[in-house]
């Protein structure tokens, strides 16, 4: 077992890798009377073209969202979600376009709780009966984010930036789609993808390094796996340019909302992705002169949203806003983005409340769990100097950076309210 300690912030991180290439991290908190753990695979929705057993392979969209809801669906019949009630323990899932993890937090019953999330992920059971079952849940689920703005939004708007990349697809998929999967596609990935050399355990809060690590040993040692799987994942040689410049849609909304897409071709570390989330915070944040100035001309009546992803080679950096305005307002912020002039004290303010929220993120054992999981999958290893790194972010080099990234490629979308018939 080996032992890294966060740089600056008082924690130990313990990983061990286990014989057939399962990864446990764990990180303890004796201070905090509960227990937070993610098991997950480095399968996402992005990945729909790959090798298995040498032989190219192309399942359907939405297809990792699917395998995720057909885990919980046991041979015996067990209530996954009824195991942990019982115990006090809140369980769950999620796919997104790079992993999907599957979680559990709760105090008590972490030998039980541990085995189970194991077991029952490592145990697929998938007939023709059960999958063509789950696709009307599906397809229901599909049919309810068709009605709501903001995933419409965030779907429509990633469509617009990426030509080729599966970025452009939603999570969830499409109705054809999912009506297309079967079960041995959905056995294809899962015996490519849930391999334990492709999974990775993270638990925080207050555990025993050791008895965790002994705790899911016994469990892996207990079953069989085949060899290690050698996957080979399509690499998409994406376009620089956004796929659609602007785009306007109608739904049902009271207030027109808007949004401004920038595709950004930068180096991923976390240095640019601390420089370029401190621009825009500095230009749009709630305390920026630029919202108090729209603020002020009636364009808007409360902040901006600020967002990312840096799912791909590609950091795409959201602007959003409701307004009555939405052509005004998108025009304005493209302009604020042609002045990249930001003043030095508003740098280092920023990034004092950046060391302030890594801090802050010491004392949450679900932020410290996602904030390991997410380096794993975005850098392929754990960062525990992030709070040197973003000590060490200076003003030259932010300055330097943003002054050679292309702020005009982006793309833009307004949803309008649906014209009353």
């Amino acid at each position: 077992m080996k032992k890294t300690n966060f740089k600056n912030l008082d924690l130990d991180l313990y990983y061990e890798k286990l014989d057939n290439g399962l990864q446990i991290y764990v990180l303890p908190k004796t201070n905090i009377n509960n227990i937070y753990v993610t098991f997950s695979t480095k399968y996402g929705s992005n990945i729909i073209e790959f090798k298995h057993n040498n032989k190219n392979v192309k399942v359907p969209l939405g297809i990792a969202h699917f395998l995720e809801h057909k885990m919980f669906e046991q041979e015996d019949d067990t209530d996954i979600f009824s195991f942990y009630s019982e115990r006090g323990a809140d369980c769950n899932a999620n796919t997104n376009y790079t992993k999907t993890t599957y979680l559990f937090s709760g105090p008590s019953f972490l030998e039980e709780n541990i085995n189970m999330v194991l077991n029952y992920v490592q145990s697929p059971y998938f007939t023709d009966e059960n999958v063509n079952k789950e696709k009307g849940i599906i397809i229901q689920e599909i049919k309810m984010y068709q009605d709501m703005p903001d995933t419409v939004l965030y779907d429509k708007i990633l469509e617009n930036c990426f030509k080729i990349n599966p970025m452009k697809y939603p999570i969830i998929g499409t109705i054809d789609s999912v009506n297309s999967i079967t079960k041995e596609q959905l056995y294809t990935c899962y015996n490519t993808f849930y391999h334990p050399s492709n999974m990775f355990l993270v638990v925080t809060g207050n555990v025993d390094p050791n008895e965790i690590i002994n705790i899911i040993k016994e469990n892996q040692l207990k079953k069989e796996f085949s060899e290690e799987n050698k996957i080979k994942i399509k690499k998409y040689d994406e376009p620089n340019e956004v796929s659609k410049k602007e785009d306007t849609i109608n739904l049902n909304v009271s207030i027109p909302k808007c949004a401004i897409a920038y595709k950004i071709k930068i180096e991923k570390n976390i240095q640019n992705l601390f420089y370029l989330l401190t621009l825009f915070d500095c230009k749009f944040s709630s305390t920026s002169d630029f919202i108090n100035n729209l603020i002020d001309e009636e364009i808007i009546n409360d902040s901006l949203i600020v967002d990312f992803d840096n799912s791909t080679d590609y950091l795409i950096m959201f602007v959003i806003g409701e307004t009555l305005k939405p052509n005004v307002l998108l025009d304005k912020i493209k302009k604020e983005m042609t002045n990249l002039k930001i003043n030095e004290d508003d740098f280092l303010r920023k990034k004092k409340t950046l060391l302030s929220s890594i801090i802050y993120m010491t004392e949450n054992i679900f932020s410290l769990n996602h904030n390991i999981m997410n380096d794993i999958i975005k850098y392929d290893k754990f960062n525990e100097n992030k709070y040197n790194d973003i000590k060490n972010l200076n003003y030259k080099d932010f300055t330097k950076l943003i002054q050679t990234i292309n702020f005009d490629n982006y793309t833009t979308l307004i949803i309008n309210p649906k014209k009353q018939s």
